[in-house]
């Protein structure tokens, strides 16, 4: 019976074991096809950013009979209808996937005059205007009506003229306006032209409120002969701001003028834009109207924008160039919203090209002849391009231009910098805002958090561990260590707030205090070491072995107290009154509230149980015959712990470490909480900075789904899984090396 019995048990045994086996084996596979699925997903999210932009023809049709020359081609926001002027003061209105003329506007134009110039304002305005051979100008816009009948969309093209009820023709004496440049906006409105006699005169108008008049009406217009030019100006633009106001002729000489004071325009920088005998083709406003777009008959197209030099002034600069051409440019369309535009040259080739990232996205021969207008659709999911005969519409897909690995590991020069530099800056209130991608800086200030956390965490945690596991004793061990291990239970969220709200306030009102425990403490902790030898026997034994720690805990108490005591009378003798003053007048060093140190005591707290449990765990499990052998052989207990004990248990030491530095990386409500959140390079521990994971869980639920934002934000989360998998992975390298090593002591 008894031998039943124990068969039965073994059976039972054997049975479990194979469960249990089967059981662990399936946990186990299945976290890692989490963790496989998790980072596919993320991947599934990010791929797109990386993918080329790509056009797709939809139609090809002949211009409309008997129309005259293109001035002016576009396109309404859903790209149904294309908007085209004419030399003949034509505004033609046609539907974009079939050419089918849907609407033409005469603009009353005077009689015995003709169109020698030809202008549009910002894209947004959508404002145009014609300088005609008696020395006028008209200034009219376009615009589309909405209207639903029988529940259907439909679009109603209509002409209206912004700067009076009815056409205001701006009189500038008889002589033919050779060059026209216009901007109007809600309050002013700004003309500037060359005239066939070689004047440059600017005319500027304001909106006057009346009393007596429901609507405003715009003042006479004022008029200010800019200079008399001597060469041939083939291109005149005005920002939409109506204050920058660039002049260029066909050799590429550039003159810049500010006239912010319309009745005393400055004249700030006259440079050459081309090099050798190169010629200008063509020269645009990039979206915002900042930057300068210029394409030369090489087919280069160069981006410049005003930097400060060193004396503060405002001079354009040459940024970037793209050289992808191989015959001379002949249009240039920037898009509406983004930093991109739309080149083409004379061999009918277009490019799709984006400045900030410095990508080419596209290159496609559309035609054989030259294309001689283009326009891009205000969504830039659609071009529209003209040759001499025909026009040629394409979809565009081109989601995220802004996204390359220069822009999001390089150095950029964006827009109004002094120079290239990493930044993070993904939105802004402005629709004429260039996306700062960056992920140096928020990978950066991961890296600091986690160094400052350690910093602190390291030597705490493993010297504690050290401690508990060889020299204190078993019942003061039994409190301890499940005493620091329910601190890991602590939310970090609660870590966070305290440290924001109470702990920044403390450490900047007593800095001097806070150093000088760094100093204090060491030294306090080793004099009253010192004393307690020198007590009698029968007094230190009074004290059980492994009990001394409990000593201490008075001495730090008062000595921390002591500190914070006289922080006040340190920071009077020594800064001023005012340390985190003293530190930013005397030594150029910034002090945040929320800065580095703060993050650092805070995280390293929320870090320290993890790595002191593992070390501890580590040290304690080491056989006891070694280091009995040790004292044995006459080592003291020291010897024996550095030579012996930490030896031995150093794969599982290095681990706690990494397993720690892998949760310092991925905290996020302390960092969130702690820190300025500034995504700026400063290794200062009095500056705060802003991490993968704050930065993801700040700015996450306000992106828009699928929007380059958000894909990057995920980017952010697989470089982050990326940090977390090198770490452990290092960590599980060396754990098995060390293992190896001392596995025969």
């Amino acid at each position: 019976m008894s031998t039943a019995n124990t068969d039965l048990r073994l059976q039972w045994r054997q049975i479990k074991d194979r469960l249990a086996r089967y059981i662990v084996a399936v946990g186990g596979i299945g976290v890692i096809m989490a963790i496989v699925l998790i980072f596919v997903y993320l991947l599934y999210i990010v791929m797109p950013l990386f993918s080329s932009a790509s056009i797709e023809e939809v139609a090809e049709y002949p211009l409309p009979e008997q129309s005259g020359k293109t001035l002016y081609l576009a396109m309404e926001e859903q790209a149904e209808i294309a908007i085209r002027v004419t030399d003949q003061g034509q505004v033609q209105f046609l539907q974009t996937t079939t050419g089918k003329p849907l609407k033409t506007i005469q603009l009353p134009l005077p009689k015995d005059s003709t169109i020698t110039s030809f202008a549009e304002g910002a894209a947004e305005s959508a404002v145009l205007a014609v300088g005609l051979s008696n020395g006028q100008a008209l200034v009219f816009k376009h615009h589309f009506e909405v209207s639903f009948p029988n529940n259907k969309r439909e679009l109603t093209p209509v002409i209206e003229y912004p700067l009076g009820e009815e056409a205001l023709l701006l009189d500038w004496g008889r002589h033919p306006l050779q060059t026209l440049a216009v901007q109007v906006d809600e309050e002013t409105a700004t003309l500037v032209t060359i005239t066939d006699d070689q004047r440059l005169m600017l005319t500027s108008l304001s909106k006057e409120e009346s009393i007596m008049e429901d609507e405003a009406s715009w003042s006479e217009a004022e008029t200010t002969v800019i200079a008399q030019t001597h060469k041939d100006i083939s291109f005149i633009l005005l920002d939409k701001n109506q204050r920058n106001l660039y002049l260029a002729n066909a050799a590429g000489e550039l003159s810049f003028y500010d006239v912010s004071d319309k009745s005393e325009p400055l004249l700030v920088q006259h440079i050459f834009l081309l090099e050798g005998h190169n010629k200008l083709r063509s020269l645009q406003l990039l979206a915002g109207d900042i930057s300068l777009l210029a394409g030369d008959a090489q087919g280069t197209v160069t981006q410049w924008f005003p930097v400060q030099d060193e004396e503060g002034r405002r001079i354009l600069r040459r940024i970037r160039a793209f050289s992808d051409f191989n015959h001379p440019l002949t249009v240039i369309a920037p898009e509406h919203t983004r930093k991109g535009f739309l080149a083409v040259d004379e061999s009918g080739v277009a490019g799709l090209f984006h400045t900030t990232s410095e990508n080419t996205l596209l290159l496609k021969r559309i035609t054989d002849r030259p294309i001689l207008k283009a326009a891009m659709a205000p969504r830039a999911n659609a071009m529209l391009l003209q040759d001499a005969q025909r026009l040629y519409f394409y979809t565009i897909d081109n989601e995220h231009p802004e996204v390359s690995m220069k822009a999001l590991w390089g150095k950029v020069w964006y827009e109004s910098y002094p120079e290239p530099d990493y930044i993070w800056q993904s939105s802004s209130a402005s629709n004429d805002f260039e996306p700062k991608l960056s992920l140096v800086p928020i990978s950066y200030g991961t890296i600091k958090a986690a160094f400052y956390a350690m910093l602190f965490a390291i030597p705490l945690a493993v010297m504690g561990a050290i401690f508990t596991a060889q020299f204190m004793s078993p019942k003061m061990r039994k409190l301890v260590k499940p005493s620091i291990e329910v601190m890991e239970a602590l939310p970090t969220v609660i870590l966070g707030f305290l440290a924001g709200l109470w702990l920044a306030p403390f450490m900047e009102a007593n800095l001097p205090g806070i150093f000088s425990i760094l100093l204090i403490m060491p030294m306090g902790l080793l004099l009253f070491a010192y004393f307690w030898q020198q007590l009698p026997d029968r007094i230190r034994h009074s004290v059980p072995d492994g009990w001394e720690a409990a000593l201490l805990i008075p001495v730090v108490i008062g000595l921390v107290y002591f500190c914070v005591a006289m922080s006040p009378i340190l920071e009077d003798s020594f800064f001023g009154g005012d340390m985190p003053g003293w530190l930013r007048n005397e030594m150029g060093i910034n002090y945040d509230q929320r800065n580095s140190l703060v993050v650092g005591l805070a995280m390293g707290f929320a870090v320290i149980p993890t790595i002191f449990s593992i070390a501890e765990d580590a040290i304690f499990a080491v056989p006891k015959h070694l280091v009995q052998g040790s004292l044995a052989l006459g080592a003291t207990p020291w010897q024996t712990m550095i030579r012996v004990v930490l030896l031995t248990a150093s794969p599982g030491i290095f681990s706690a470490i990494m397993i720690g530095m892998g949760r310092a990386v991925g905290e996020t409500m302390i960092v969130l909480m702690a820190t300025g959140n500034t995504p700026v390079m400063d290794f200062s521990i009095f500056e705060g900075m802003r991490t993968l994971s704050a930065n993801i869980a700040v700015e996450m639920p306000e992106s828009e789904v699928n929007s380059t934002h958000y894909r990057v934000l995920f980017l952010a989360a697989v470089v982050l899984f990326a940090f977390t998998f090198i770490f452990n992975t290092a960590a599980e390298v060396v754990r098995q090396r060390l293992r190896e090593r001392y596995s025969n002591l």
